[in-house]
């Protein structure tokens, strides 16, 4: 069974997450589980979500050297599923977004999963 769609393309930030995350090479948005995911070939590497708490949120892969000092930012937080491989959340709603920092981090979390090639790309 299909899940349900819970976003709408209007959403707040969806479409400057969108411009941050589709422009890595060989990037791709997704729809799964009812959400916008976007992957470097077939590795997802963020996740548009809400909920209740959080209804604008940026789910992703950090560096693991850096995952303990964004804990301590209010901002960021474990989400459920994906906390316990390493992932953390960005609330886009808890301040003023600063798109050069999403940026920054969804580098980081694409070039944990692109393949040599992407990277190559990327830094070239």
């Amino acid at each position: 069974m299909a899940h349900p769609r819970t976003y709408a393309d209007d959403d707040p930030h969806l479409a400057e997450l969108r411009g941050v995350c589709l422009a890595f090479p060989e990037s791709a948005e997704v729809e799964a589980w009812g959400r916008p995911t976007f992957r470097a070939g077939k590795k997802m590497f963020a996740v548009f979500e809400g909920n209740e708490q959080h209804p604008y949120a940026v789910v992703f892969r950090p560096d693991p050297a850096e995952r303990p000092a964004l804990l301590t930012d209010p901002r960021f937080y474990v989400p459920p599923y994906y906390g316990p491989s390493g992932w953390l959340a960005l609330d886009l709603t808890a301040a003023a977004v600063d798109w050069q920092e999403v940026a920054e981090l969804m580098e980081s979390s694409y070039r944990q999963v692109a393949l040599k090639r992407m990277l190559k790309a990327l830094d070239g």
